[in-house]
């Protein structure tokens, strides 16, 4: 591994770890797992997550050739610094319970999952069962043939609740700066890391972690790597 691409994966790893450990979407890995086989559940939000990573480092890395290396530079350069302030910011403004976020994404899962009333006019007895067995056949989704329920759920609120967020921005900026393999690798390896975490310790490790102190600690990391992306020089 030569040294752009151990600094663009050791700056990845870092970013993605402090970003993503007791996170919206670390919360809902804790949180399935609790509720359904921990293998599909691990496998759907690992798949996510590597898609998404992937994504956007791709992205960043076609920033450069779409637009001067320069500006691209400066971009990221402020794209560092404006998340450094924001993850203080939030951090400042965190509530004092750190199992708010856990507590709300149970809440929205809960409410998700809750059966819906299909007691409404139609036949009864056996007849009846029959043929709300048939039009729920007809209305499987056509992924189920191949993947299982509990699969596409962990994927697709992994991967909607990804995309767009703080780390997904800051992985496409530093794609853009740094080597964008080295980006993938470290972003990969972290998205595991914490994925397994959450998938295995649960609830009870999602509820320990204080929320506030990881914020803080990544809003740090990021000034840092705006203030060594200002002084650093374009190539």
């Amino acid at each position: 591994m030569n040294l752009p691409m151990f600094q663009g994966f050791g700056k990845s790893l870092m970013m993605t770890v402090l970003s993503e450990v007791g996170d919206r979407t670390f919360c809902v890995a804790a949180i399935l797992a609790m509720r359904h086989p921990w293998s599909s559940v691990l496998c759907g939000c690992l798949s996510s997550v590597i898609l998404t990573t992937t994504l956007s480092a791709v992205i960043g890395w076609a920033a450069p050739n779409l637009i001067p290396r320069e500006l691209a530079h400066r971009i990221t350069t402020l794209l560092f610094f404006g998340f450094g302030l924001w993850s203080l910011w939030e951090a400042y403004n965190e509530d004092d319970d750190d199992n708010e976020e856990l507590e709300q994404v149970e809440k929205e899962l809960n409410q998700d999952a809750a059966p819906k009333d299909t007691t409404g006019k139609g036949p009864k007895g056996k007849e009846g069962s029959k043929v709300a067995e048939d039009l729920k056949k007809q209305r499987k989704p056509f992924l189920t043939n191949f993947f299982s329920p509990v699969f596409i759920e962990a994927f697709s609120v992994t991967f909607f609740g990804e995309w767009g967020d703080k780390s997904q921005l800051a992985t496409i900026g530093l794609a853009a700066d740094e080597n964008a393999v080295g980006v993938i690798l470290g972003g990969i390896l972290a998205q595991v890391l914490c994925t397994v975490a959450a998938v295995a310790g649960g609830k009870s490790l999602a509820s320990k972690i204080s929320e506030r102190l990881v914020t803080m600690a990544s809003g740090v990391v990021f000034l840092i790597f705006g203030v060594q992306s200002f002084l650093s020089t374009v190539y």
